[in-house]
């Protein structure tokens, strides 16, 4: 999450070359009689819809919806150009002021036939048809997957690396909800193809809100904070299959689940300091008392790397497999897990994690207001223009 709202944060200053957004071609847009009809009612549900799209639409019907919007509120692109190395809040630019001397009424029109054709995607997201199997039902950015007493959620942006944008937050913690009152007796997380995951997605949170980014800074906080609460509350066995490397809150997170089982060529990295950023996930809690105070430090700190094995070594990880034999070995054993008495499974773990949930919660709340502040910082977004002008170098 800090990572995705300091990718909004530069969009601000100078945006390097690393992040892009994909403008649009000028598009002429044709007003008829109908075009005048659309009432600010219509207006107003059309942008109540566009809020409820499980879908990403993409970048270019994104610049189109905001430039519709704009011409339709304030009427034709009054404002500076932005300079050309500001190249999300240019493509904005270049596709409001391409609209021209527009009137509000017709950018109000095709703004609502424009939510109105992606309205497909709204009905196909939420609506299931019954007696379907339980497999990735609803879901862009997860395989979610329920059988044999196991739920299985799967990180499913490999071409991504499974970064976490906002919709995978939101499915995120979706899936956790619905396997918590599953009948399965254990919830394992995982990622597909070569990564576990590389943390967040840089390309979350590129949209201006309306309250600035004080605005973002405290949306982000709150999500991160929803977020995090989802696995300090999951009742049930929570296990992590951790196949590949895994970055920022893909590994801070691990301190709340109840076994991490890794392949050899796992990774562990947490580069929060170089970022000019502090721990989340409630590691600042759990890392130290997993791994001493002094191992933590190397980590949340100083950013040091861990392998399969020193994480092992440290108490971050339970068991670390052969990455040859990794999946077979390792859901031989949580098949064997499943079949546990339900019941006294989820009393067990609810003995064993009681006394430290309002602990949790604390925590999670302080880092959270701790990192609203520090997104909010020059030193942060300082670090992180370093960070990536490093590296669109390489």
């Amino acid at each position: 999450m800090a990572m995705a709202y300091l990718a909004w944060r530069l969009a601000q200053r100078s945006c390097p070359s690393s992040l892009q957004v994909t403008s649009f071609p000028v598009v002429q847009l044709h007003m008829n009689r109908t075009a005048m009809r659309a009432s600010q009612k219509d207006f107003e549900n059309s942008m109540n819809q566009v809020k409820l799209l499980k879908k990403d639409p993409g970048n270019e019907v994104k610049l189109k919806l905001y430039a519709l919007y704009k011409q339709a509120t304030e009427g034709p692109c009054n404002m500076p150009k932005p300079g050309v190395f500001d190249l999300i809040n240019k493509a904005k630019w270049d596709a409001w002021n391409a609209l021209g001397s527009l009137p509000k009424e017709a950018a109000r029109q095709n703004y609502v036939d424009l939510v109105s054709s992606l309205s497909p995607s709204l009905e196909s997201s939420s609506q299931v048809e019954p007696g379907t199997d339980r497999k990735s039902t609803g879901f862009e950015t997860l395989v979610v997957t329920s059988e044999d007493g196991i739920t299985k959620i799967t990180f499913n942006r490999p071409k991504k690396k499974n970064a976490i944008n906002t919709e995978m937050y939101h499915e995120i913690m979706r899936a956790l909800k619905a396997a918590s009152k599953d009948d399965s007796i254990i919830t394992v997380l995982t990622g597909n193809g070569d990564y576990y995951s590389s943390g967040n997605d840089l390309t979350n949170f590129t949209d201006i809100p309306p309250g600035g980014v004080e605005e973002k800074a405290e949306n982000s906080a709150v999500l991160l904070r929803e977020f995090v609460g989802c696995f300090i509350d999951f009742p049930k066995p929570l296990i992590a299959v951790v196949n590949g490397p895994a970055v920022g809150i893909s590994v801070t997170l691990l301190g709340l689940f109840d076994a991490v089982y890794a392949s050899d060529r796992a990774t562990f990295h947490t580069p929060f300091s170089h970022l000019g950023q502090s721990p989340e996930g409630c590691s600042s809690y759990t890392f130290p008392k997993i791994m001493s105070p002094a191992k933590a430090t190397e980590m949340l700190i100083f950013g040091k790397k861990l392998t399969a094995g020193e994480a092992c070594a440290q108490g971050l990880v339970t068991e670390v497999f052969p990455d040859s034999t990794f999946q077979k070995e390792v859901w031989t054993r949580l098949k064997a897990f499943a079949k546990l008495p339900p019941n006294a499974v989820r009393i067990s773990k609810e003995v064993i994690r009681k006394r430290e949930r309002e602990k949790l919660h604390t925590v999670n709340a302080e880092e959270c207001n701790v990192l609203q502040g520090r997104w909010l910082s020059d030193e942060c977004t300082n670090a992180v223009v370093n960070f990536l002008s490093r590296k669109s170098k390489l």
